[in-house]
């Protein structure tokens, strides 16, 4: 086992469990009342918890590779991220659903280098993952800068838009919107500047950002 995995549970258990030890009885005793779903980038860089200051309770987090939501789906396959995603809304009804992306993703850098169409007898989990972001991609080119850094950055900001269209194809996430019991919110996280911001669409199709506030 890694000693930086040792290290850290030791000072888990000896320090922050110790500071939030009633507070876990608590959890332990009367389950889990999480108030947002969070869906965020598996990034190691990108800590949701951290960002939110939130603790033990707070968020139902759900993350993958670029944040993505797929469309709403009734067949038999296998759904991990719709699956937390029916559990968060309908059993634990939480009362706020947020996409968090994050600037410098790697899952969008690799649609934005053109890597998301595999050769041939090849087969990438990633790049199937990200096929649905490469189509928006490859329909929006007139909106698209030819500079990768630019381009990049609109596609992070497209593939929180397109997340959260999709969570609107869920029939029970349709009918809390309904009922006005359920907020839905697409930020994105800037590693460079700690700033969270909300992603928002333009009339000219583009996306563009305003702080989360």
């Amino acid at each position: 086992m890694d000693q930086k995995l040792k290290d850290g549970y030791q000072h888990f258990l000896t320090h922050r469990f110790q500071e939030d030890r009633a507070l876990y009885e608590e959890l332990a005793t009367m389950g889990q009342t999480p108030h947002t779903l969070m869906i965020a980038c598996s990034d190691s860089r990108v800590l949701p918890q951290h960002i939110l200051n939130s603790g033990p309770g707070d968020l139902f987090l759900v993350r993958n590779v670029a944040a993505l939501v797929p469309p709403y789906e009734a067949d038999d396959g296998y759904h991990g991220t719709s699956a937390a995603i029916e559990f968060a809304v309908t059993v634990l009804k939480v009362q706020n659903i947020m996409v968090m992306g994050h600037t410098g993703c790697g899952g969008v850098g690799h649609v934005a280098q053109g890597h998301a169409c595999p050769t041939s007898g090849t087969r990438s989990f990633v790049s199937q993952w990200m096929a649905p972001l490469d189509s928006w991609m490859q329909k929006n080119t007139g909106i698209l800068s030819s500079d990768l850094k630019a381009r990049s950055s609109m596609l992070e900001r497209a593939a929180i838009n397109m997340s959260i269209d999709n969570l609107k194809t869920f029939p029970f996430i349709q009918e809390r919107l309904a009922e006005k019991s359920l907020n839905i919110h697409g930020t994105i996280f800037d590693i460079h500047t700690g700033e969270l911001n909300v992603v928002t669409q333009c009339d000219d199709g583009t996306f563009g950002v305003a702080p989360f506030e």
